[in-house]
């Protein structure tokens, strides 16, 4: 990933380095930009908001922006969610960037900001409104990634158990129609087990320990992160060999699979979207707000980590949180050209 941040800095150094500081300090600084955000209850929910508050921060306070405030519901409920997006439009926000917790359940209140003049960005959790712009990862690539990558490592087959994420979120069908495209293509593996983790290993781990009874030998787990290290633990506690276990880039799966890489020579992958794909959307909303022509659909590759490049990436997470990139008006000035 640190190869493809390179590669997005110098597209911007390229085609879109024209005077950054000057036009967009001029035309965007009395705009007010919010985030909507649907749920917090895992660590990269958590690393999401820390990169934005960063990186919003440090644009108000270099006068980019007048606002960069976050908000996020109690529960990841539609409902909620929709009353907090038409709150935000009440203050009189610009731009309302939103991690969603439906694709298209929000698209009423999108509509309502788009038709009240404010642009509305959405990432992750993308909205399907025609009105709003989109930032995603191919989640169902990453999820068949997976399996692609298991049948390299295990050209036999196997049985998998799939642990999936928040249930009703787009991610979570994404990624999880990716791995059972990836297992229809390749017949020598069988999801033999599903269960719900949040992208939580807590909750992971009482779900995997609640099914691993019912449950064949298992050869692989794949994942949507934040799970493996809960998956690990699940059947170290039921006393069962642990499995090939995906992992999701979070700071307890690297350091687990370190050490077992150190004791063992235990091999294994992990992937997922950035947390700081929040700052790249903050960009994508100061952008359109300063008049620029930004396709209402972009893609950002998913970060990936190999047994080769573990030890550069868990020293570069922070204890607790989950391997990032923060992206600068430059990247999201790439990253639209590219689109372009």
């Amino acid at each position: 990933m640190q190869q493809t941040s390179k590669r997005v800095l110098a597209i911007a150094m390229g085609v879109a380095a024209a005077a950054v500081a000057g036009v967009a300090q001029a035309d965007t600084s009395d705009s007010r930009i919010a985030l909507s955000n649907n749920y917090a209850g895992n660590s990269w929910r958590q690393a999401m908001l820390r990169s934005w508050e960063k990186v919003g921060s440090a644009a108000v306070a270099d006068g980019v922006v007048a606002a960069a405030d976050a908000f996020t519901t109690a529960e990841n409920q539609v409902t909620e969610q929709a009353a907090q997006i038409q709150n935000l439009i009440l203050q009189g926000y610009d731009a309302i960037v939103i991690n969603a917790a439906s694709p298209d359940a929000l698209n009423g209140a999108v509509q309502e900001a788009c038709d009240a003049g404010i642009t509305v960005v959405s990432f992750d959790g993308i909205v399907t409104a025609p009105c709003a712009w989109r930032i995603a990862v191919d989640f169902k690539q990453m999820g068949k990634d997976e399996v692609l990558y298991l049948a390299d490592r295990m050209p036999q087959g196997g049985n998998l158990l799939e642990i999936r994420g928040l249930a009703g979120v787009f991610v979570d069908d994404e990624i999880s129609a990716g791995i059972h495209e990836g297992a229809a293509e390749n017949p020598q593996f069988t999801v033999v087990g599903s269960v719900h983790g949040d992208w939580a290993q807590d909750v992971s781990q009482k779900a995997v320990a609640g099914i691993l009874p019912s449950l064949p030998q298992i050869d692989a787990v794949v994942t949507q992160g934040g799970d493996g290290y809960g998956a690990a633990q699940a059947f170290r506690a039921a006393g069962r060999s642990t499995p090939l276990i995906v992992m999701g880039n979070r700071h307890d799966e690297l350091t687990w699979w370190k050490e077992q890489k150190d004791e063992t020579g235990y091999e294994t992958m992990s992937v997922s979207i950035a947390p700081g794909v929040s700052t790249l959307a903050l960009w994508v909303a100061q952008q359109v707000l300063d008049g620029q022509d930004v396709p209402k659909d972009l893609v950002v590759p998913f970060l990936r980590i190999d047994q080769d490049n573990l030890e550069e990436n868990l020293a570069n997470t922070e204890p607790g949180g989950v391997a990032n990139v923060e992206y600068t008006l430059d990247d999201a000035k790439a990253v639209i050209a590219e689109a372009m």
